[in-house]
C-alpha cells in the first residue's frame, strides 16, 4: 500500500492522504478538557469546534478517547460523544482513541460502534485499549469486580469475541453463533436485507510493547502513546514492525502516533498555555485530579522541585512554540520514528488556544481551506 493514499478495505479505510506539504498526515485527538470556570457543556462545544475546523483544513481523522472519574476530562462516553460529532461533520474520520475493551462486553461495544456506522457510513475508527483509563477503584467500579488484571489478561480472546461481532462470523457450534451485533452485517444478509456489510476498522492502541505485537501478529494498524510514553515510541513501533503479518486488513505495518503539540502566534503565549497541562498532570499524578487550570493559575504555581522536574521532563516532549516550531517538531518526529500518521492534541484551559494552535499548524503545513 502506498501511504499518502486512501484505501478502502474489508476493515474500512486505513491508510490517510498526507494534505498541503505534510510528509504524512496530520489527525486531531480530543480529550474534550475542561477547563476552570468552564463547564462540560462548553468543553463538548469546543470539540465539536474543533472537529469542523479540522474538517474543513484537512485533518484526516477526529478521535476521543475514554477516560473517567477526572473532572478536567469529560470523554467517558466516547460513542455517545462520536455520535454528537457524526451529527456536525460530514467527512472527517471519527474514531475512538480509544476505547477501553476490558470496560465494556465486546456485543456492547459492537453495537455502539455498528450504530455509529450506520450514522456516518465509511468514515468511523475503533480504536481499543487494554488499560482501564483511570484508577484501579474507578476501574472496580466499572466493571464491578476487584479482578483487575483479568481484563487485560483477556485482551486478546475479548479483541477476538468483538471482531466476531463485528464480522458476524461465529462458527456454528459456537455459543454465540445466533447472537448478532445490530446494526451490523446480519442485516445484509436477512430477507430483503440491503444494508452494506461493512464495518468500522479495529485499530490497537498502547503505551508499551503488549499491543504493539498483538497489532503485529495480527495485522491491524496500531496507534502509540507518544504524548504520555515517549520513551517507548521507538521501541513499540520497532517490536510493531519485527511482528507485522499481513493480514485482510494491512498487507503493510501501519503506525499512527498521538503527539502532544500546541502552536500560538507567540513563543511565550505557547509555553503559557502548555504549563496548564502540565500542571493538570503533576495534579494527576499525585492524586489530585481536577479541573485545568488558566494560563495564570499556572503560572503562579508555586512548584516544587520534584514538580519542577516533572514538569520540564513532561514539558520536552510537549512540541510547542510558533506554529514554523511546532511544524519542525513534528517533521523531526515523523522522521525519527517513521509513523505513518501523526495525532495531535492539544491540551491547554480555554478551547479558543486549541483553535488558534490546530488552524496555525494547518496554515503551516499548507493545509487546503475545504470550506
Amino acid at each position: 500500500m502506498d501511504e499518502n493514499r486512501g484505501e478502502a478495505n474489508r476493515g474500512g479505510q486505513i491508510r490517510g492522504t498526507a494534505g498541503g506539504t505534510a510528509s504524512v498526515p496530520l489527525s486531531v485527538l480530543d480529550l474534550v478538557t475542561v477547563g476552570a470556570g468552564r463547564t462540560a457543556s462548553q468543553a463538548l462545544r469546543t470539540g465539536v469546534d474543533i472537529a469542523r475546523l479540522a474538517e474543513r483544513r484537512g485533518f484526516h481523522r477526529f478521535w476521543v478517547a475514554e477516560h473517567h472519574s477526572m473532572p478536567g476530562v469529560a470523554s467517558s462516553s466516547p460513542a455517545v460523544i462520536l455520535a454528537h460529532l457524526a451529527a456536525h461533520t460530514e467527512r472527517i474520520r471519527l474514531g475512538s482513541g480509544g476505547v477501553m475493551l476490558p470496560n465494556h462486553a465486546p456485543l456492547v461495544i459492537a453495537e455502539q460502534f455498528g450504530t455509529l456506522e450506520a450514522m456516518a457510513p465509511g468514515r468511523v475508527d475503533l480504536g481499543l485499549g487494554r488499560a482501564p483509563g483511570t484508577d484501579g477503584a474507578t476501574a472496580a467500579a466499572l466493571r464491578r469486580t476487584d479482578r483487575l488484571n483479568e481484563g487485560a489478561d483477556d485482551f486478546p480472546q475479548q479483541l477476538a469475541e468483538l471482531t466476531r461481532f463485528l464480522d458476524d462470523d461465529f462458527p456454528d457450534g459456537h455459543p454465540y453463533a445466533r447472537i448478532h451485533a445490530v446494526p451490523g452485517p446480519v442485516q445484509a444478509t436477512s430477507p430483503g436485507g440491503v444494508q452494506s456489510p461493512g464495518r468500522p476498522p479495529v485499530w490497537l492502541l498502547g503505551s508499551s510493547g503488549f499491543s504493539a505485537r498483538l497489532a503485529g501478529v495480527l495485522g491491524l494498524p496500531f496507534a502509540f502513546a507518544h504524548h504520555f510514553s515517549a520513551r517507548n515510541t521507538v521501541p513499540a513501533l520497532d517490536l510493531y514492525r519485527e511482528s507485522f503479518e499481513p493480514s485482510a486488513v494491512l498487507d503493510a505495518p501501519y503506525a499512527l502516533i498521538g503527539v502532544s503539540a500546541l502552536a500560538a502566534d507567540e513563543e511565550r503565549e505557547a509555553r503559557r498555555q502548555v504549563l496548564t497541562g502540565a500542571l493538570s498532570m503533576v495534579r494527576l499524578r499525585t492524586g489530585r485530579p481536577g479541573l485545568v487550570p488558566s494560563p495564570e493559575e499556572a503560572e503562579a504555581y508555586d512548584f516544587s522541585p520534584m514538580e519542577r522536574e516533572f514538569v520540564d521532563s513532561w514539558l520536552a516532549d510537549v512540541i510547542h512554540g510558533t506554529a514554523d516550531e511546532v511544524r519542525s517538531g513534528l517533521d523531526a518526529l515523523a522522521k525519527r520514528t517513521g509513523a505513518d500518521e501523526l495525532m495531535i492534541t492539544a491540551n491547554a484551559h480555554g478551547g479558543e488556544a486549541r483553535l488558534r494552535s490546530y488552524e496555525l499548524i494547518a496554515d503551516a503545513y499548507g493545509l487546503p481551506d475545504l470550506g
